[in-house]
């Protein structure tokens, strides 16, 4: 990746003029200036992520997205974060995809509960051509609920995104999950550049793309710049970026991470929004160990898309009496019709 313009770094003073916070759409960010954004005090981080947030979106206003997983366990793959991996012992159980009614259930309790997109995740290194043909089925028959369609299946070949862009597939999730000189450490079993072809045959293909990362896995504070730089400077950047914070499951090798610092969570919260204004940034996995307080200041730093749901694939997430709850006392509510990207 060709080295970025770096960009100027100046603390915002009350009845300054608007500095530009956030890059031009074709600009590229440096993982200096990225580094820089993480340095600012947090005040001031805050406030530039407000301002660029209010400058495209409704600060009042969640998506509700429901993930499901229509097909657990048994990966081959040797994530370090991932209780569905086949290399770890963990209490996760392997299981066949999901029959279409059972998932058309699940996607009306989910719409009934206010979610607008429904992501159907399974645990594969990577689909067969008679995956690809059933998942396609489930596309299908969830467009027509009137739901968004998103998918996470793994690495996805040229052919096989394409048949599910004509399923009617809206998002396809495939997270860079870390830094390049990081990655190595995660995930021996792919190369980086597996997850970028995969984006590419995505965009290819004309399908929207959902990609972000892992926080929280002993990556250093640079590392953490690089995740966010590689995701902001894909051409274009993601429609939606889900942040996770670590989830440390018992049986993977991350089970005994050190935890992140939260304000730390919350700093990359408000980079991602800086650097990817018109994304939808998802506060992903992690929301059920952090407490009503730190999901408030990710709303505040920029986020405005929450998986809502009590699991997420396997691991807990805030139950939706809770997520409700907590938008009510924020004097927040759901954004039942989410604007595209301009």
């Amino acid at each position: 990746m060709s080295t970025a313009t770096e960009q100027t770094i100046t603390l915002h003073r009350p009845r300054a003029t608007s500095p530009a916070a956030a890059a031009p759409k074709n600009e590229r960010w440096s993982v200096d200036a990225i580094e820089a954004l993480f340095k600012l005090p947090f005040p001031e981080l805050l406030y530039r992520a407000q301002t660029v947030h209010r400058e495209h979106f409704d600060p009042t206003k969640v998506e509700f997205a429901t993930l499901l997983s229509v097909k657990t366990g048994g990966c081959s793959e040797d994530c370090g974060y991932c209780p569905q991996s086949a290399k770890y012992d963990t209490d996760v159980k392997a299981s066949k995809l999901m029959e279409l009614e059972e998932v058309l259930f699940a996607a009306r309790r989910a719409k009934d509960a206010g979610a607008t997109r429904f992501c159907m995740g399974a645990a594969w290194r990577e689909p067969k051509d008679r995956d690809i043909e059933k998942v396609a089925e489930l596309v299908r028959g969830v467009k027509d609920l009137g739901l968004e369609t998103c998918a996470t299946l793994g690495m996805l070949k040229e052919d096989h995104a394409k048949a599910l862009a004509e399923a009617g597939l809206d998002f396809y999730n495939h997270n860079l999950d870390t830094a390049p000189d990081f990655y190595g450490d995660i995930i021996t079993t792919r190369v980086y550049q597996d997850r970028l072809d995969t984006l590419a045959h995505v965009r290819g293909a004309g399908v929207k793309v959902c990609s972000g990362g892992i926080v929280g896995m002993g990556e250093s504070h640079r590392q953490r710049a690089g995740l966010i730089a590689e995701l902001a400077n894909l051409d274009p950047y993601p429609e939606s970026v889900p942040i996770n914070n670590l989830v440390r499951v018992e049986g993977t090798p991350l089970a005994n991470q050190e935890p992140l610092d939260p304000f730390e969570f919350v700093r990359t919260i408000a980079v991602a929004r800086i650097t990817m204004p018109k994304a939808r940034v998802r506060l992903s996995a992690g929301r059920q160990q952090m407490g009503d307080a730190i999901q408030a200041l990710c709303f505040l730093a920029g986020a405005n898309s929450i998986f809502y749901g009590d699991k997420l694939l396997t691991t807990g997430n805030p139950d939706t009496n809770a997520d409700v709850q907590l938008l009510q006392r924020l004097g927040m509510g759901p954004a039942h019709q989410p604007p595209g990207r301009t």
